[in-house]
């Protein structure tokens, strides 16, 4: 039974893979609440006295006072959104990397298992 540790620090290995893939996936998920947020709560115009609609909405854009248009912050919201994406993808592909890992090594015990007790 020498390959029971090896099978043992595999598995660890796929499960840890797995966390580091659950962990930039819930970064990813923290940018894109951070985006909705900035996407959906009115603002305020630094040098203006109200405050703006929110970005989502198109009031602003047929309004007569063009300041809160002027102010609208697009790229900031796609520099967050944009900054999501590597942590998602990078995330995802962690998170099937490490599960495929563990689910072979458990289709590899049993498979073993069933040979043995057949032969």
């Amino acid at each position: 039974m020498r390959s029971l540790p090896y099978d043992i620090d595999f598995r660890a290995r796929a499960r840890r893979t797995q966390g580091w893939g659950l962990g930039l996936l819930a970064v990813a998920g923290l940018l894109w609440i951070w985006f909705a947020v900035l996407l959906f709560t009115p603002y305020e115009n630094a040098g203006y006295s109200r405050e703006c609609t929110p970005r989502f909405t198109s009031d602003n854009l047929h309004n007569d006072d063009s300041r809160c248009v002027e102010e609208r912050d697009w790229p900031e919201l796609m520099a967050v959104l944009g900054a999501s994406l590597p942590f998602a993808v990078v995330g995802a592909v962690l998170h099937t990397s490490g599960s495929v890992s563990h689910r072979m090594a458990e289709h590899l015990a049993e498979v073993t298992r069933l040979n043995e007790a057949k032969g």
